[in-house]
């Protein structure tokens, strides 16, 4: 009953019984003397011993992951070629005797800051030729005795000034090849070894010598880059560089030239002037504001003004030289709307600055001012325009309209904006592509009209909107939340004719079953008027008095002024 191994090809058994027992025995045992340890390798990679320890090298497969379970007797793995795209964390944690790491030439994007946990004996981590952008530097943390580190041609942009404060043994570091265009000085005087180097500058012996590759990277020499420029300068053993000759690849003026070859000035931030503080311009002629910038480096320039939201206006930079800009706001057939103050803005890394340039506009004395010179419409031309309140707040409103027409993009439009009563009203210019316009500043309890009409013809009937405002702030907020309740639902049921007036009115219940009711006359009217011309509608959240609201839009001007009249003491419209 006993299996005796005579020789590692033949094996005997003294019972005939165990013979299928002994034969797989033996070939097990053959197997294993054979080849060690061949089990526990990784499909489609390979194991092998060496004086250095056991090694585990997968070349060109398509495993595009980290194997797992790797054993934890390997002291070299190399992974190349096999498509991984991350380095999970605790990918190798379980190998602990780990001393050698190779993962280039796959297309690793993704380091987690724990991807190398547990890696305490590392000493060489080679990543050339992957897709990395960004480097987790305290992932280090857990390789403080890793010597070499190869991040040659990735995709690294940013390098920051704490990047090799936990790597403290490392003496050689290869950054060649990649996306590097500003580096600080810090990074540099804050890695321990170079600080310990520092110290023993004279004494040889107590340092080894440091390996750096910084070379074909496309640096940017600015004021960003000098002290790092001054660092390659006073770069001496035991630091050494792979490549000492570093090039510059911008800004123009200093592009193909060499670190030692220029001279870079100090940071700072920007310095905002015009020539002109106070502009005036005729109405309907283009105003060009002008700011100068004088900065290192070159900041951004942004301009403010009133009407951001409503007119955008193009903007355009020009350097002077290489700390100097100057940036120009075109504003094209400037209108009323258009004065005020306008401020350029310029920012850069240390700082910002703004300057500030009021525009005025110089319209003839007159009862009106005149509109832009665009030819006159025939009779004929008779385009629909709706209009309605897009927004309404305690202190204004926004106004929005949309014109029928072939080319409204191409078209100028007149607002006709002021009290109710006044003959005279402010006329405000809007130039082509613009269908909106917000009118702030409003006085309590009192009724306004706005008009929108098309390039210089007075308002025709539909293109004017009244609504009245509340007596006093304090009353408006105690109502504000009942209002907006009832403004809501009058806007949902009905659909006021252009040149009419809204359903806001006042915070009471009974706004409700009125809007009801007038919804429903309204409607059966539509259905009984076949064939008559169509009516321009608008369901926005105007004011006005709901007396006027019974009136049927084709009365006559002065009857609905009558029945406006009888609606003051009563039931008054509110705008909040």
């Amino acid at each position: 009953m006993s299996c005796v191994l005579l020789l590692p090809a033949c094996f005997t058994c003294s019972s005939r019984n165990m013979d299928v027992f002994c034969g797989v025995f033996g070939v097990f045992l053959v197997f294993n003397i054979i080849a060690p340890g061949f089990s526990t390798c990784p499909l489609g990679c390979s194991c092998t011993n060496d004086n250095l320890g056991r090694s585990l090298l997968c070349m060109e497969t398509q495993m595009g992951h980290i194997p797992e379970n790797i054993p934890n007797d390997f002291t070299k793995i190399r992974i190349e070629n096999c498509h991984l795209t991350e380095v999970p964390q605790g990918s190798f944690s379980q190998v602990h005797a780990l001393e050698f790491l190779w993962l280039n030439f796959n297309e690793i994007t993704l380091m987690n800051i724990k991807s190398l946990e547990g890696l305490g004996n590392l000493t060489e981590l080679r990543l050339q030729g992957n897709k990395l952008t960004l480097v987790p530097w305290t992932a280090f943390q857990s390789t403080p005795r890793l010597k070499i580190l190869d991040l040659k041609n990735n995709r690294l942009d940013v390098l920051p000034e704490h990047a090799l404060r936990h790597l403290p043994a490392l003496t050689y570091l290869d950054l060649s090849f990649n996306k590097l265009s500003i580096i600080s000085k810090e990074v540099f005087t804050n890695w321990p070894l170079y600080q310990k180097a520092e110290k023993a500058w004279e004494k040889e012996g107590l340092v080894s010598n440091v390996v750096l590759a910084l070379h074909d990277n496309p640096w940017t020499c600015d004021c960003r880059l000098k002290g790092f420029v001054e660092f390659i300068r006073e770069v001496r053993p035991p630091i050494i560089l792979m490549n000492s000759y570093l090039k510059c690849s911008g800004p123009a003026s200093k592009a193909d030239k060499y670190f030692h070859e220029i001279q870079l000035k100090t940071c700072m931030k920007p310095v905002t002037s015009v020539a002109e503080s106070n502009i005036t311009s005729s109405l309907g002629a283009n105003a060009s504001l002008t700011c100068l910038v004088k900065a290192r480096p070159l900041p951004s320039v942004q301009w403010t003004y009133p009407l951001k939201i409503i007119r955008g206006f193009a903007s355009t930079t020009t350097q002077i030289d290489e700390e100097t800009i100057t940036s120009r706001l075109l504003i094209p057939s400037v209108h009323l709307a258009d004065r005020g103050l306008y401020t350029c803005m310029a920012n850069n890394f240390i700082g910002n600055s703004s300057v500030g340039i009021a525009l005025n506009i110089d319209s003839p004395n007159s009862a009106a001012p005149l509109p832009p010179p665009v030819p006159m419409l025939s009779s004929d031309d008779s385009p629909h325009i709706d209009i309605r309140i897009a927004k309404q707040t305690i202190y204004g409103i926004t106004l929005e309209w949309h014109a029928m027409m072939d080319n409204p993009a191409e078209t100028w439009f007149t607002i006709h904006f002021g009290k109710y009563d006044s003959p005279k009203k402010e006329m405000i210019f809007i130039g082509p592509g613009i269908n909106s316009y917000s009118v702030s500043d409003l006085l309590p309890a009192t009724k306004y009209e706005v008009c929108v009409s098309l390039k210089n013809h007075p308002p025709r009937e539909g293109q004017c909107i009244v609504f009245v405002t509340g007596s006093d702030i304090t009353e408006l907020e105690q109502r504000e939340r009942l209002i907006h309740i009832i403004v809501i639902v009058c806007a949902m049921i009905l659909a006021v004719p252009a040149g009419m007036y809204a359903c806001t009115t006042e915070a009471r219940f009974s706004c409700v079953d009125r809007c009801v009711d007038l919804w429903k006359k309204h409607r059966r009217r539509g259905e009984n008027a076949e064939g008559s011309e169509r009516q321009n509608t608008f369901d926005s959240l105007q004011a006005a008095s709901d007396e006027a609201l019974c009136k049927d839009s084709e009365e006559k001007p002065t009857k609905r002024r009558k029945s406006e009249d009888r609606c003051k003491g009563g039931s008054a419209a509110y705008l909040y």
